[in-house]
């Protein structure tokens, strides 16, 4: 099986760590189990932007916990000291435009279950967006989602084809999983 300089090639050939390889064989690419989780996975995305995916995975469990689990509840709710807080954390990618891009973006997902009850469904209901429509309704609705974000957050859920190579042996796995990519393509 001859793959492409790839996430799955470097993964199968051993390049990446044990972190990056666990993400790669359980999480990229797959449906988030809830609303919260969805949205833990555009919080790591947004403060990838500038970095390594590999640093974000090193913080990705003090990224949760400062996080407050990824609540989209309680992030929406959090005020100037909090932010002060989130600051002095050295656990977390402290840069004050994303996390109050963060807490905006959590203030509009509580807005999006309003009218389509959960932030899952509303992504749901858009169909066999392209990924410039995507970008465009990301655009609309977050802030700190450019191109790439909202890309990689499409993909690392499954909303978009291209996570997995073909010959990967993770793709048909990811696949089965959230079969909308026979729909959408990148």
């Amino acid at each position: 099986m001859e793959l492409s300089n790839h996430y799955c090639n470097q993964a199968f050939a051993g390049k990446l760590s044990q972190l990056d390889k666990a993400y790669h064989d359980n999480s990229y690419g797959f449906k988030a189990a809830n609303d919260n989780e969805l949205f833990g996975s555009l919080i790591l995305e947004i403060n990838q932007a500038g970095l390594s995916w590999n640093t974000v995975l090193n913080k990705k469990d003090t990224i949760k916990k400062a996080y407050a689990d990824y609540s989209i509840q309680k992030i929406a709710a959090l005020k100037d000291a909090d932010i002060v807080v989130l600051m002095n954390n050295p656990g977390i990618i402290r840069m004050r435009g994303k996390i109050t891009a963060i807490i905006y973006n959590a203030n509009q997902i509580l807005k999006i279950r309003k009218e389509a009850i959960s932030f899952e469904k509303w992504m749901d209901s858009q169909g066999t967006l392209s990924v410039e429509d995507w970008i465009k309704l990301f655009k609309k609705h977050f802030k700190f989602t450019g191109k790439e974000i909202t890309k990689q957050f499409l993909m690392g859920n499954g909303y978009l084809e291209g996570a997995h190579e073909k010959e990967c042996p993770i793709y048909e796995k990811s696949i089965a999983a959230h079969p909308i990519w026979y729909v959408n393509k990148t």
